[in-house]
């Protein structure tokens, strides 16, 4: 059995690496088209060149065509995040704070899911994310984020 480390810092507190520039960069160059087609071509290819970018998967979803898509594309940005967070040290538990902000989309991916979920009438998942939000950002339900 091993033995629980208790520090006065409280949990450990894990923070994701910064998106490339070249990402942010095409996000932002991919959302500028007033035309929703091609806007939404143009995010497929920053897709297509970085499937593992967490900030590529919540674009999408901020950009989804109705609920369902938006709810696929937060999944695998909550996916890719989690993934990313067990690479940068996270053991399951611990701290992902909004004000850092290579951790927002994560955390906006994981929100996504939660408020998709409720729509969809899927309450236990809704409940599970909404938990998981509060375990990872204690400050979460007096924030205002989208």
């Amino acid at each position: 059995m091993s033995d629980v480390s208790l520090t006065r810092q409280g949990p450990p507190e894990t923070i994701l690496p910064a998106e490339p520039s070249q990402v942010i960069e095409l996000l932002r160059k991919a959302e500028e088209s007033p035309d929703v087609d091609i806007r939404r071509k143009e995010l497929n290819k920053v897709a297509a060149l970085f499937p593992n970018s967490i900030e590529v998967w919540k674009t999408l979803g901020q950009n989804g065509r109705d609920s369902m898509e938006s709810y696929a594309a937060y999944r695998v940005g909550y996916h890719r995040g989690l993934d990313a967070l067990r690479k940068n040290g996270w053991r399951g538990s611990g701290y992902v704070r909004w004000h850092h902000t290579s951790n927002q989309a994560f955390l906006s991916c994981l929100s996504g899911v939660q408020t998709i979920s409720e729509e969809i009438n899927d309450l236990a998942e809704a409940e599970r994310c909404y938990i998981f939000l509060l375990q990872l950002e204690p400050a979460w339900s007096s924030m205002s984020v989208e």
